[in-house]
């Protein structure tokens, strides 16, 4: 019997395994031929540095107001069959022209997999494509009355559905869960961090068990008060919790993705807005504290920021794991650490920076804005230029070299 994993399309997925080593003791969960594609996949979404995923897993009324706020005021309304043509077009356009040395992957919703098959224009490029899995949202049972908190659906037909999209070409998938922050330290609330934890941990293990690729993103909202700090306490008690779920569930981490939310104060938040520097150090903070070695790399999600802000932060947390580890000793004795507290302190972010996963972008708005406004207008090839050009800005950033 063979032990290697024919997967036809994907080059990265057919490499032999090693048939000495003890696999059956590092995947107890898996049978070594799953693991293997996992893994191998989890990896050409991070590798080489540089490369990033392009999250296209809008519903189609999402689509469709991205598309309108882009035309001109007084543009003509489309029909219902006319604004499938135009979702399946806005795909296309941008799909056929994605450069592999900057786009690794491609998110895309459930529609855009099965009903406009378009998968095999990603692989033919040598992009990898996924599918969103969660599906609605729902007021979070047990959570602070009028707090908004809520959790994500999707649960109940996943393994099916991922048996489905793995044989329309998908290899691996997303699930957002939301989660509110305030200054307060009253959100996110105990219940939904339990109950949002557990929902990811069995999104994975379903997903892995049906042979895809789980990506895990907790986003973490900054429209309240909250300060830096506060978002890093929050990010490190949702994150950790996540990641305490997954073992219970037997997630095999090394063929996983994180997409976190850059930590960062809240927009009333009254205090000095931190700078990208500051957020590069309690992004590596979170991470380090929160994260296991083990998981296959980490992609950031855009949120709500801005193109130049969610490039700047990821170009700054990149500048910081490219200084490598503090090779030199930072301190003979504790009396010397002290004198030098904060050199020790700088050693010590620079060796922490340097044990992260692969840091890299899992962006939407952050990659598409320009190209959209473009290709509304009727300029095709402007908005494939465009989208280019920012994708080759957003692989600089994870490479750390933007500016």
């Amino acid at each position: 019997m063979s032990n290697t994993v024919a997967t036809p399309g994907y080059g990265f997925a057919s490499a032999p395994l090693s048939s000495s080593l003890p696999t059956h003791s590092l995947y107890p969960h898996h049978p070594p031929s799953t693991a293997h594609e996992l893994i191998a996949t989890a990896h050409a979404l991070v590798h080489p540095r540089g490369r990033g995923i392009y999250a296209t897993d809008e519903t189609p009324e999402g689509i469709h107001a991205r598309l309108d706020a882009s035309a001109a005021p007084g543009s003509k309304p489309f029909t219902e069959e006319e604004n499938t043509v135009r979702r399946k077009a806005w795909r296309e356009t941008l799909y056929s022209s994605l450069n592999p040395e900057h786009i690794s992957g491609v998110i895309l919703y459930a529609e855009t997999l099965l009903q406009f098959q378009l998968a095999p224009v990603l692989i033919q490029r040598g992009i990898i494509p996924g599918v969103r899995a969660d599906t609605d949202g729902f007021p979070l049972p047990g959570s602070p009355a009028g707090s908004g908190e809520v959790g994500t659906q999707g649960l109940d037909d996943l393994y099916t559905r991922c048996v489905t999209w793995r044989e329309a070409g998908a290899r691996f998938t997303k699930w957002r869960a939301p989660f509110l922050v305030n200054e307060s330290g009253t959100l996110p609330s105990s219940a939904a961090i339990e109950a949002q934890a557990s929902a990811l941990a069995r999104y994975a293990s379903i997903c892995q068990q049906a042979g895809l690729v789980p990506i895990v993103e907790p986003d973490l909202d900054f429209s309240a008060d909250a300060s830096l700090q506060t978002s890093v306490d929050a990010h490190v008690k949702v994150i950790s919790a996540i990641y305490a779920k997954l073992a219970i569930y037997g997630v095999l981490l090394e063929g996983t993705l994180l997409k976190p939310s850059f930590p960062q104060a809240g927009t009333k938040f009254a205090g000095p807005k931190p700078t990208p520097q500051e957020i590069a150090v309690a992004t590596v903070t979170v991470l380090a504290r929160s994260v296991p070695p083990a998981v296959g790399g980490i992609v950031f999600l855009s949120g709500g920021l801005s193109d130049a802000q969610s490039t700047l932060y990821l170009d700054a947390v990149n500048k910081l794991v490219s200084l490598g580890p503090a090779h030199e000793p930072l301190a003979a004795t504790a009396a010397e650490a002290l004198a030098n507290s904060k050199h020790v302190e700088d050693g010590v972010l620079r060796t922490l920076a340097s044990r992260l996963p692969p840091l890299t972008f899992s962006f939407g708005r952050g990659l598409q804005g320009d190209a959209m406004i473009k290709w509304v207008q009727g300029d095709h090839k402007g908005a494939q230029e465009a989208f280019a050009k920012r994708a080759e800005e957003c692989s600089k950033a994870a490479k750390g070299v933007l500016h």
